[in-house]
């Protein structure tokens, strides 16, 4: 979403497929832990793009790597082998400092727990990361984004007066505020009721359709997944699955049809 990055670079990467913009990307991304007969491959030889404008969901069993790819992409872990990009900077080779300012400046993170300071407002909540950065607050953007959450009447509430959607909400809030090249959604719904998750949900896909935010979520419901343009199957730390717009009902059939295949090799074991 940010357009004041320096890609190391020099022009924009295009997709691969002849799609947009390429905000973040994985090259040939491996991670294993443990060693000899402990060792454990959490991500083998994985590649992928992520572009401008777009939702989407990373979905798989317990132990499949998506949040370990998750992780890697946003540079809160080092791949064991491979490159990781985001706005053309090389994350997988930077300092602590330069990671530190990459995520403040190119990435916003929204987490199951909410983590928000439970003695600041709502608002005082949603600026925070710019006042630690020393940012200069556009008040004409902060009413924008506020009105899509729809959280005005309750900008002077502490996180124990709000309910759960909408402390997840100002979390939204405080990820895009800061207008970051990509947003890591990490479980964003699961603490919440159904409710509350379309509320979430509807919000981030309008932010990637009216404001082109880039959105990168870890989940394992396939209604939350339904709401993303495109939704990355993983098993075994490798993507098997590719699907793009898929509806609700194609998500279901797709997990039927692994789990029957998963049946199916263990029977003829």
């Amino acid at each position: 979403m940010r357009s004041d990055a320096a890609p190391a670079t020099g022009a924009a990467t295009r997709a691969s497929d002849g799609g947009g913009e390429v905000v973040a990307q994985a090259i040939d991304l491996t991670k294993t832990y443990g060693d000899a007969d402990a060792r454990v491959t959490a991500l083998d030889h994985v590649d992928v793009s992520f572009t401008r404008g777009e939702m989407t969901a990373i979905m798989g069993p317990s132990g499949s790597g998506k949040s370990t790819l998750m992780h890697m992409m946003a540079g809160l872990d080092t791949p064991t082998s491979g490159r990781v990009l985001v706005e053309g900077l090389e994350v997988s080779s930077m300092g602590q400092r330069q990671l530190t300012r990459l995520r403040r400046d190119q990435i916003g993170f929204i987490f199951q727990s909410f983590n928000l300071v439970p003695t600041l407002t709502a608002e005082e909540n949603i600026l925070l990361p710019l006042q630690i950065a020393k940012r200069p607050i556009d008040r004409a953007w902060f009413d924008k984004v506020v009105d899509v959450v729809g959280l005005r009447p309750r900008l002077k509430h502490r996180p124990s007066q709000l309910s759960g959607g909408q402390q997840q909400r100002v979390a939204c809030a405080r990820a895009i505020m800061a207008r970051p090249s990509v947003i890591f959604a990490d479980e964003p719904t699961g603490n919440l009721d159904s409710r509350s998750s379309r509320e979430v949900l509807g919000f981030l896909k309008d932010s990637v359709r009216a404001y082109g935010q880039t959105i990168v979520m870890v989940t394992h419901d396939p209604r939350a997944a339904s709401y993303a343009d495109r939704v990355l199957v993983l098993a075994d730390g490798r993507i098997t699955r590719d699907l793009k717009h898929p509806t609700y009902e194609e998500i279901l059939a797709e997990f039927a049809t692994e789990g029957d295949e998963e049946r199916g090799q263990e029977a003829g074991a």
